[in-house]
């Protein structure tokens, strides 16, 4: 990922946990590296084809002052969340240092670093009450009003038999590409807002549902939690999951099997 840096960047404002500095202000010094692909804008010599760090300086600026925060570890997430959202950066590092930190020893400063970035996410969503179609759109249109949430790809829609082993309707089944701020345990809590706002209820297991989300993959993270597991379990061994994700993403990568979408896909449908 190729970088562009503004170091140092000066900024007065109004952040501490002491009354004293909120009222009277204090300097900031903030280092942005923004994860961008400069080839474009490389090759053309055009701004509009790069990010224009004046535009990005002035904007750090502005919501510094705007905004108040105790802790320079809440200005630091803060403008690295907005940047991401108001720019078109992949990832973004951002120190914050505090050289007038009431510590009453001799020092620089004080700083904080945090590294941030969108995440690439594959999700399987599935129905198989009421309008099955209408349930998948709304479903995909609440993940696309959500600010931190791109849709990136939607799959087909595919017809598939029930898994489970209970007696019911089949299923109106999909796969998403999307990128998002969320953390894995933050994205769990959006699909679970969704789902409720579209009448599911978990009665059987396996059973008929108005919608299902699932997270499928996250990055390469492999997460182990009482209530969210990634990647999905037993998701390799499910024609409904990988047929949809194929189509639309063969080559994202199971980071426990070692093998790619496709890969997977092809051992399973030659057994």
């Amino acid at each position: 990922m190729d970088k562009i840096k503004i170091e140092d960047l000066e900024i007065y404002a109004h952040h501490g946990v002491m009354k004293e500095e909120n009222v009277l202000g204090q300097k900031f010094l903030l280092s942005l590296e923004l994860g961008v692909d400069t080839c474009k804008a490389g090759r053309t010599d055009e701004l509009r084809d790069s990010i224009n760090y004046a535009e990005v300086a002035h904007f750090t600026n502005n919501y510094l002052k705007e905004h108040t925060f105790q802790l320079i570890e809440a200005v630091a997430e803060h403008i690295a969340e907005e940047i991401l959202l108001h720019f078109p950066v992949k990832e973004i590092h951002v120190e914050v240092k505090k050289p007038w930190a009431p510590i009453l020893l001799p020092m620089s400063h004080v700083s904080v670093e945090i590294h941030r970035k969108w995440h690439t996410v594959y999700l399987s969503i599935g129905s198989n009450m009421g309008d099955t179609k209408a349930n998948l759109d709304k479903a995909v249109a609440l993940l696309e009003a959500e600010p931190k949430i791109h849709v990136e790809k939607v799959s087909s829609y595919l017809v598939t038999k029930p898994y489970g082993g209970v007696e019911q309707d089949d299923f109106l089944n999909a796969a998403l590409v999307v990128e998002t701020l969320y953390t894995p345990q933050e994205l769990l809590a959006v699909i679970g807002t969704i789902e409720k706002s579209l009448k599911r209820e978990r009665m059987i297991h396996w059973g008929p549902r108005t919608i299902d989300l699932d997270i499928l993959l996250y990055d390469d993270y492999v997460v182990r939690e009482e209530n969210l597991t990634i990647p999905h379990i037993e998701m390799h061994k499910r024609d409904f999951v990988l047929r949809p994700l194929v189509e639309i993403a063969p080559e994202a990568y199971h980071p426990l099997l070692k093998n790619s979408i496709y890969q997977l896909f092809e051992e399973l449908n030659k057994e």
